[in-house]
């Protein structure tokens, strides 16, 4: 197969915002190629130029969680966004970024469009990234933030209610993850989740890694690398938290009500098509949406798409319904 990315499948609008980044910033250093700390400033550094002319918050602060020695997790900062006229309750949303980079900061402005679109505050955990802390490391710290999340926002107007989780990427990796985590453990469980383009297992011979091997945006080879410095030489293949495919049909059956939404031109996309085939076969009632013509990552163009606006009104509109605030 050619090296070369195949932009035949991209919107004009999305072909359009990759055409003038590229002559805007000529060519980039791959990030994965990188050793990991130079790879996540290049990554913070690209990543700068989606968020700007924020939307406007009555609320931005940074809290923490204290590390609990007994899940593993370290200590945790948590930004939280509160909207105008914030429901009670929050939802949880976990960075992406291959397990390796980004950070609150590199998403803020999307999750600043998620808290408006559904009308709650969005508390962003800065997890552990590996390779320095592989797995489970994040996952804990994302585990820490959901018993904690409501204690440590309080004096900032988050107002205890239903809870939601959201995540992108690898972000819906441990979203999910952690959800399956708790109901093993016996906790309540969310009132739902908001999953975009995630990773749910390590299978890298699926039908959307061999369509778009190498691009536009994410490839393959990108996936490998960050999966290899997520778990190492750990085989985490039939390890729910690690690959929720690997989750029994039972722990699948049992999870909250999901949004599910995929991008059109990603490796990643038989992952999320492989999970909504599981659910579907349990009876569940979930409806997956891929948004045509977009590349992985696409959340993060707000300023740019609508494609990338109208992907997060409609998953805030399921949250407004998750939360039971229509």
């Amino acid at each position: 197969m050619s090296a070369v990315p195949d932009m035949s499948r991209l919107s004009p609008e999305m072909a359009g915002l990759l055409a003038r980044v590229a002559a805007e910033t000529g060519p980039q250093l791959d990030p994965t190629t990188l050793p990991p700390s130079e790879g996540r400033a290049l990554s913070a550094e690209v990543n700068r130029r989606w968020n700007v002319d924020m939307p406007d918050m009555v609320k931005v602060a940074d809290v923490f969680i204290d590390a609990d020695e007994s899940l593993g997790s370290d200590r945790v900062r948590l930004k939280v966004l509160v909207p105008p006229g914030a429901g009670a309750g929050a939802v949880i949303f976990v960075h992406g970024g291959g397990f390796a980079f980004c950070s609150p900061e590199t998403h803020e402005r999307c999750a600043r469009v998620l808290a408006l679109e559904c009308g709650l505050p969005v508390l962003l955990p800065d997890y552990r990234l590996a390779p320095e802390h592989p797995y489970p490391a994040g996952l804990m710290d994302v585990i820490a933030t959901i018993r904690n999340a409501f204690v440590v926002s309080a004096p900032y107007g988050v107002t205890h209610g239903p809870l939601l989780l959201s995540g992108d990427s690898a972000g819906a990796n441990l979203a999910l993850a952690a959800m399956l985590h708790e109901q093993g453990k016996g906790y309540p469980p969310m009132a739902g989740a908001l999953l975009f383009y995630g990773t749910y297992a390590g299978d890298f011979r699926t039908q959307s890694y061999r369509d778009f091997e190498n691009g536009p945006g994410l490839t393959t080879m990108k996936m490998q690398r960050y999966w290899q410095w997520y778990v190492g030489d750990q085989d985490v293949s039939a390890d729910p938290l690690a690959c929720p495919l690997a989750a029994t049909d039972a722990a699948l059956a049992a999870l909250p009500p999901l949004h599910l939404m995929a991008a059109g031109v990603d490796p990643l996309l038989s992952d999320s098509v492989a999970l909504h085939a599981r659910l579907k076969r349990l009876g569940r009632g979930e409806t997956l949406t891929v948004v045509p013509g977009v590349t992985h990552g696409f959340l993060q163009n707000t300023l740019d798409l609508a494609a990338a606006r109208e992907a997060l009104a409609a998953a805030g509109a399921d949250a407004r319904q998750m939360a039971g605030s229509n």
